[in-house]
């Protein structure tokens, strides 16, 4: 039987339907009187991509930016440097009471915990390692050292000598610098921190020349011990202090001439002569 007119084109239609949905669809009528099935095959979910899909262009993959890695403060000195800047570094810390010796200009066990209790108190990392912040931190609260608060112990480099100073056996004694050095026709054998009287009893300056050396002596006058004495104008002597070591320009002789490195001047002593020249200047 052949089907015309409007009742073709639902057929069609249904089969259209049928064919989209996936299903199997039956004609008209096939209640009544079954008929052959119509079978329309639905692409495979494995079928290929349709070229077209294919050509489409990918997407950039999308990339989160790493975190920002912040730098550390720059360390500019640790425990085992040396030099200036590690004297001034301990003189400030002197000046805020976090370090009660020196300054040695080395960077050691004392002076890494000062740094640390510091940093500390001002809420830093408790490093004990000096770097830019802590620094500035520091330098924010203090004032510049003067030359002796950076050589309260002694170990200032010395000046040039005294033309006086270059012939001949001399005890070259700079009163600007603290410095002593033995020299020997314009050479310069060793060089000690020195320190000198008091305002009231001030070390002479002058030409002089060794008149008499005792070892172990006793002041007639203060009744403090003088070691390695050479005495070279009336009762003023070069000598060893246990004062000086001790507590460095924080004091002062009664015009004598101080040494504080005792091994130094046992050398010393040995060397000098009796009739040595002494100058003494600013």
């Amino acid at each position: 039987m052949r089907i015309r007119g409007p009742l073709a084109a639902a057929v069609v239609s249904s089969a259209a339907l049928a064919a989209l949905a996936g299903c199997t669809v039956q004609p008209p009528g096939a209640d009544a009187k079954p008929g052959r099935p119509v079978h329309v095959r639905v692409p495979s979910p494995r079928s290929p991509v349709p070229t077209w899909t294919a050509r489409l262009p990918v997407p950039p993959p999308i990339r989160t930016p790493a975190p920002a890695v912040v730098p550390a403060d720059p360390v500019l000195w640790v425990r085992g440097d040396i030099g200036t800047g590690v004297r001034e570094l301990q003189a400030r810390l002197r000046q805020l009471d976090w370090l009660s010796e020196g300054p040695t200009g080395s960077y050691d066990g004392p002076t890494e915990q000062a740094v640390a209790g510091f940093q500390g108190k001002r809420g830093l990392p408790r490093t004990g390692r000096t770097d830019t912040l802590t620094w500035q931190r520091l330098v924010a609260m203090t004032h510049t050292p003067g030359t002796w608060e950076l050589y309260l112990m002694g170990g200032q480099p010395a000046g040039a000598p005294d033309p006086r100073c270059l012939t001949g056996r001399v005890l070259c004694i700079d009163k600007t610098t603290r410095t002593l050095r033995w020299m020997v026709d314009g050479r310069t054998l060793s060089t000690l921190s020195v320190r000198f009287g008091a305002l009231y009893t001030p070390t002479r300056e002058g030409v002089f020349h060794v008149y008499w050396k005792a070892r172990a002596w006793t002041s007639t006058l203060y009744h403090s011990p003088m070691p390695y004495a050479m005495f070279f104008s009336g009762g003023q002597a070069v000598h060893y202090s246990y004062d000086f070591a001790a507590r460095g320009y924080a004091g002062a002789s009664h015009g004598c001439v101080n040494v504080r490195d005792e091994a130094a001047i046992q050398q010393l002593f040995a060397q000098v002569r009796v009739g040595d020249k002494v100058v003494v200047y600013w």
